[in-house]
């Protein structure tokens, strides 16, 4: 009785010599590019439409919750709130005075207490009474507010008589360092407190500081941007009504619509925060600016996103009928500009212009809406240039103070767990693609389906007389792990070598990060789907198979922290754990400066919060 065992392993190992395991392994189960057609199916099936409405008033009810929502439920989480409720210092410094009918006046000011962002006021030189604001926020551009056409654009408005703010963005400009990548804003998400606050408190911040001024006109106040700075525009007009008037340049689409052209427009972190997908689209922010007047503006020949062509008409189909029962159909309005590339130069100004002449100026002739010629005033970076605190925190300083002390103290359970994760308990249906026979080795390739949103592929290596099943799970995917299913193979083990969602046979194709925050801009976790997968096939092979508890063996530290929640939330599935190249901590996330394109199901939001790595061994009774 004790021999036999011995000589299954002997048996198994020699058939291991024999067989070509990276062969094995790696022929293809899937059809190619399935998993980027499932996951867009998946995201685009489940953004919300807008809700019938039937009168303004109801509409502006409804428009009211979602701010809130939009506030409590995605942007204000955590220390966030805290953050919102302090009083932010604001520092003038030097002015630039000019002989053309303007001063540039520096700025410093606090976005969140302790995080100092540059900014800079284009203001006339003669002013009297009250005149119209604008706040010109910046896109991804390097150059931040040194860049030639915002300058241009700052001058024009306030050789006009307006008021042109110009805060540099987080991550552009003089902020433009890797600690403010915008990648990493999601390490304030896995404490707890969401990382899209730092954007929204900037803005609004901002905002407070041009209605400050003694000339500001509060009924007169306009938001402008391109790319990134149309989705600010968009993303402050909608939720803070003292806007009164929005031109976003190129800057943001539907998540349908993202879904369907992911090369183009899946939009980073900021564009695409937590659970934002759960309460609004796009298109109901752009229908919350009714009835107030809004200009989309897009670009025929874009090259880099949110082309005209595909962008712009499922916006105007979604908002035009909240305009129209909100008496305000003329005030949506679209330009389509026909010069080359991602842009806001002259003609999409000159839009810009004659949106300002209409509902601020009431079309008043002395108004100019053709562009004045500015280039040679447009001044280099250095004399820009706003000094900041030394001790400015980045987003990983922040995060790094947010983590201190996490998790919490207590014993959140499996259902709280379960809860934070998100994760599905999978319906699984299980088809054998193909079963050969090498050697002594019995070698089923399968597909595994799982409720009807995701196939998974499954590799299956048996020796004649297995002692017991491993599910195996690993970063590099099962096709790069054959020496780790040799090893186990050759000690006697039936190994199933799975590719959980986003790894080997299911990574996705191009923007595969962000394709994963946008399944956890929808309210779901990629976190959530990984352990939902193992723990249905676990239950699989030992309920449907007959195979009992299986080991699981994880390479890595992204599918150890899959396997390991997928162990904690269903332990009675799991024989004993093995975890190979795993991270100790959820802390090392954070340590590690690590950024969520790079490993997407590290940043469940408020996971660090409640639970580290120790408590869910724990929970998996750390077999």
């Amino acid at each position: 009785m004790r021999l036999r065992p011995c000589l299954s392993v002997l048996l198994a190992a020699a058939s291991c010599a024999a067989a070509d395991f990276p062969a094995l392994l790696s022929r293809p189960i899937l059809e190619p590019n399935l998993p980027t057609v499932e996951v867009q199916v998946y995201t685009a099936n489940r953004v919300l439409p807008l809700p019938p409405t039937a009168t303004a008033a109801a509409w502006a009810e409804e428009a009211a919750r979602l701010r809130r929502k939009v506030l409590d439920e995605v942007v204000l989480r955590g220390e966030a709130r805290a953050w919102a409720d302090a009083k932010g210092r604001v520092e003038w410094l030097d002015v630039i005075e000019t002989t053309e009918g303007y001063r540039i006046r520096k700025l410093r000011y606090e976005a969140i207490p302790g995080l100092w962002l540059p900014g800079l006021l284009y203001e006339p030189t003669v002013l009297s009474g009250k005149v119209p604001v604008v706040l010109n926020v910046n896109g991804h551009e390097k150059t931040g507010t040194a860049t030639p056409y915002i300058q241009e654009r700052c001058i024009n408005l306030a050789k006009r008589g307006v008021l042109a703010f110009n805060p540099e963005w987080i991550g552009r400009g003089q902020m433009n360092v890797p600690a403010f990548s915008h990648y990493r804003m999601n390490q304030l998400d896995l404490c707890g407190t969401s990382g899209i606050s730092v954007f929204y408190l900037g803005l609004r911040r901002a905002l407070d500081l041009a209605l400050e001024h003694p000339h500001a006109d509060s009924a007169r106040v306009a938001v402008t941007g391109l790319s990134g700075g149309g989705w600010q525009t968009i993303f402050l007009g909608a939720l803070d009504e003292r806007v009164r008037l929005v031109n976003p340049v190129a800057g943001y689409s539907s998540y349908v619509t993202r879904a369907q052209f992911p090369a183009l427009d899946l939009g980073d972190s900021e564009q695409t925060p937590s659970d934002l997908a759960a309460v609004v689209d796009y298109t109901h922010l752009t229908a919350m600016i009714a009835p107030r007047p809004a200009l989309l503006t897009y670009n025929a020949k874009d090259n880099c996103c949110f082309r005209a062509d595909y962008a712009l008409t499922p916006l105007l189909q979604a908002a035009r009928p909240i305009f129209r029962l909100t008496g305000a159909a003329d005030r949506l309005r679209h330009h389509v500009n026909h010069d080359p590339g991602h842009n806001y130069g002259q003609d999409n100004r000159e839009a810009f212009y004659r949106m300002l002449q209409e509902f601020f100026y009431a079309g008043r002739a002395d108004f100019p809406v053709t562009e004045i010629p500015v280039s040679h005033l447009v001044r280099n970076a250095d004399d820009l240039r706003v000094p900041l605190p030394a001790d400015n925190p980045d987003f990983n300083t922040l995060a790094r103070r947010l983590a201190a002390g996490l998790p919490r103290p207590g014993q959140p359970g499996r259902e709280r767990l379960r809860a934070l994760v998100r994760a599905p308990q999978y319906q699984l249906g299980a088809r054998a693609v193909e079963t050969t026979q090498e050697g002594d080795l019995q070698v089923t390739r399968w597909r595994l389906r799982l409720d009807h949103d995701w196939t998974v592929p499954a590799v299956e290596i048996a020796p004649a007389r297995p002692t017991a099943t491993v599910l195996l799970v690993a970063d590099a995917g099962r096709a790069k792990s054959a020496a780790a299913v040799q090893e186990l193979v050759a000690s006697g083990h039936r190994v199933v070598a799975l590719d959980p969602f986003y790894f080997g046979e299911s990574r996705l194709g191009p923007q595969a990060g962000l394709f994963a925050i946008l399944v956890a801009a929808l309210g779901e976790r990629p976190l959530g789907i990984q352990a939902g997968q193992i723990a249905a096939t676990a239950d699989w092979l030992q309920r449907t198979r007959g195979l009992g508890p299986v080991k699981l063996v994880s390479v890595g530290p992204r599918t150890g922290v899959a396997g390991l929640v997928a162990a904690a939330l269903q332990p009675a599935s799991f024989a004993g754990l093995d975890q190979r190249e795993a991270l100790g901590s959820l802390h090392d996330v954070i340590g590690r400066d690590t950024t969520v394109d790079h490993q997407p199901e590290l940043f469940c939001f408020g996971l660090l919060a409640e639970f580290d790595l120790p408590q869910l061994r724990t929970l998996a009774g750390a077999r």
